[in-house]
């Protein structure tokens, strides 16, 4: 039975026509591509250490999001404190120290013009006087000290971010170095792939590329190239912006590089091409919402869109869902507002 005859029918028996998506052929530049794998990974993703030893006394929740400076584990602090608190006294007794000394040195500048015993004494109250200066140096070093070791037994985030691992539990004893929790940044997101050398000198930065899975495809913006090559594999590392709406820390994707330089041709989207034994062909919508099929030959493909020659022209309508039981000769109803368009873009 013919399209023809088919379509008919449907009218016939009062059926509507049925609804197709299309898009529109365009020139676009496209340039070969070779998929590589990537990975998601966050900029910022860290785990932190204890700086000093002592008793895990709280640690923050999987999964609890924190702004920068938050605490996300604290240390049993009371030896710290009486570390402070002897410290404090310590400058405190030197202050007290170089206050006596400097009234004694200023009484004794006084005497020590008529007084040669007053003089004698003078030199000796000086030169204890800089010794008191110098350990009240040291005392409010040592306070120092230990205002930052109080400091530190508390681990604080570097970052915004969400806890996604415990690394050690309440009450174990922690040494220097010893990792105690990770937190990443969801929000910051950047793909890591290595590619072929042959494809490094066709790819720059700011480029956006393809970007894609099993489950989800966009395109990412190239931030930066590392083109530096491992002799072995001939292989350089690129990375990209991530979406943090669309893609997740640890999924694999697959990224598109260019293979040559990109050239201007007349293209589709993949997904409008009908395969057959007898070859390809597509679906375009005519003005009065009736459909061509037309015979083409595929060239170069770039991601989602592929080169086609044949009785196409750029701004031509053509189907890229439902054209799978169109009949050459069918009328179509065009989904939503596209029906608008395609008339007013086949007037041109």
């Amino acid at each position: 039975m013919s399209a023809l005859v088919l379509s008919a029918g449907v009218r016939a028996q009062g059926m509507p026509p049925p609804t197709v998506v299309v898009d529109e052929a365009a020139l676009r530049m496209l340039a070969p591509t070779v998929e590589v794998p990537g990975t998601i990974v966050s900029r910022y993703d860290a785990r932190l250490a204890s700086e000093l030893s002592a008793k895990l006394q709280w640690i923050a929740e999987v999964g609890t999001e924190v702004k920068e400076g938050d605490t996300v584990a604290r240390m049993e602090d009371i030896t710290f404190k009486l570390r402070e608190m002897e410290a404090q006294s310590r400058v405190e007794r030197e202050e007290a120290a170089v206050g006596y000394l400097k009234s004694e040195k200023a009484r004794l500048e006084r005497l020590a013009e008529n007084n040669l015993s007053a003089a004698s004494q003078l030199e000796r109250v000086t030169s204890e006087l800089a010794i008191a200066e110098a350990d009240r140096a040291i005392a409010e070093v040592q306070l120092g000290h230990a205002k930052v070791s109080m400091h530190i037994t508390q681990v604080r985030a570097p970052f915004d971010g969400i806890v996604t691992e415990r690394l050690r539990n309440i009450g174990e004893r922690l040494t220097v170095a010893d990792e105690v929790i990770r937190i990443v940044d969801p929000n910051s997101l950047e793909v890591v792939a290595r590619a072929p050398l042959s494809t490094v000198n066709f790819v720059k930065k700011g480029d956006q590329l393809e970007l894609s899975n099993d489950y989800r495809q966009a395109l990412a913006t190239v931030r930066t190239i590392v083109p530096f090559g491992d002799p072995q594999s001939h292989m350089f590392e690129v990375r990209l912006d991530a979406d943090p709406e669309i893609w997740t820390v640890g999924e694999s994707a697959r990224l598109s590089m260019p293979t040559a330089d990109a050239k201007e041709v007349l293209a589709v989207p993949r997904d409008a091409l009908i395969l057959r034994r007898d070859g390809a062909s597509i679906f375009k919508v005519n003005p009065d919402m009736t459909v061509q099929q037309v015979s083409v030959i595929t060239g170069l493909g770039a991601g989602t869109q592929i080169e086609v020659f044949g009785e196409i022209q750029p701004g031509d309508q053509i189907v890229i869902r439902g054209g799978e039981r169109l009949g050459d000769g069918m009328t179509v109803n065009v989904s939503g507002d596209q029906a608008a368009t395609t008339g007013t873009a086949s007037n041109h």
